[in-house]
């Protein structure tokens, strides 16, 4: 099963910019948005991604890196397009189609592949820093920080930009132990190959092999 990471953070936050590091060939970027890179640098990009676009490229297996970018634009455009719809029906179906995106990632996806959510972030009533969604479903039924076992903020005081690993009560950040530092660079090539080697993810030339050495 591959493995889902959640990058949360506020639009200038720098969650986009962590992808600056990776080398044409290394990432997939699913950009939903359509909106260009805030770095110099030529990644492989799919413009204005949809669920469909993003399935077909996961199904592919061309890559061993993903960036969903903007991924709460999946949930906001699929609400946009459904505006005049009245009910509860759409939210069910909006939130169904979020977390079967999530499911395939984590259940259909290869042992070394890493799928990141871009995130926009939104402030509960109590004041936690949380995963934008929309309507109530996603939040009362289907946590989504709950299907990631790392969630990282993306946070910024203007000249510096890191990435915060662990929550101290006011957010959802979460890592497994030891693999991060409470701060980190936001350098998402870092982030990959940390999670790599935590969870041993290279793939052995047997494995690709069907379980044959390479002769």
């Amino acid at each position: 099963m591959g493995v889902g990471v959640l990058i949360l953070g506020e639009s200038g936050s720098g969650k986009s910019t962590s992808m600056r590091n990776f080398k044409k060939g290394d990432v997939l970027v699913l950009n939903v948005a359509g909106k260009r890179l805030p770095f110099r640098g030529d990644l492989d990009m799919v413009n204005n991604a949809t669920y469909d676009t993003i399935g077909k490229a996961l199904m592919k297996q061309e890559y061993k890196s993903y960036v969903v970018d903007d991924s709460q634009y999946l949930l906001a455009f699929d609400m946009f397009s459904r505006a005049k719809e009245t009910g509860y029906g759409k939210f069910t179906d909006i939130a169904v189609r979020f977390k079967n995106m999530l499911t395939y990632v984590s259940q259909r996806t290869p042992d070394d592949c890493i799928v990141y959510f871009l995130h926009h972030t939104e402030t509960d009533e109590n004041g936690k820093v949380k995963a934008k969604t929309v309507g109530k479903m996603l939040d009362n039924q289907l946590t989504v920080e709950g299907l990631f076992s790392v969630v990282l903020i993306a946070q910024s005081d203007g000249t510096s930009y890191r990435f915060i690993t662990q929550s101290d009560g006011a957010t959802t950040a979460k890592s497994p132990m030891g693999m991060f530092d409470r701060e980190i660079d936001n350098d998402l090539k870092l982030v990959d190959q940390t999670i790599r080697d935590y969870w041993q993810l290279e793939v052995s030339e047997k494995e690709k092999n069907g379980g044959k050495e390479d002769e």
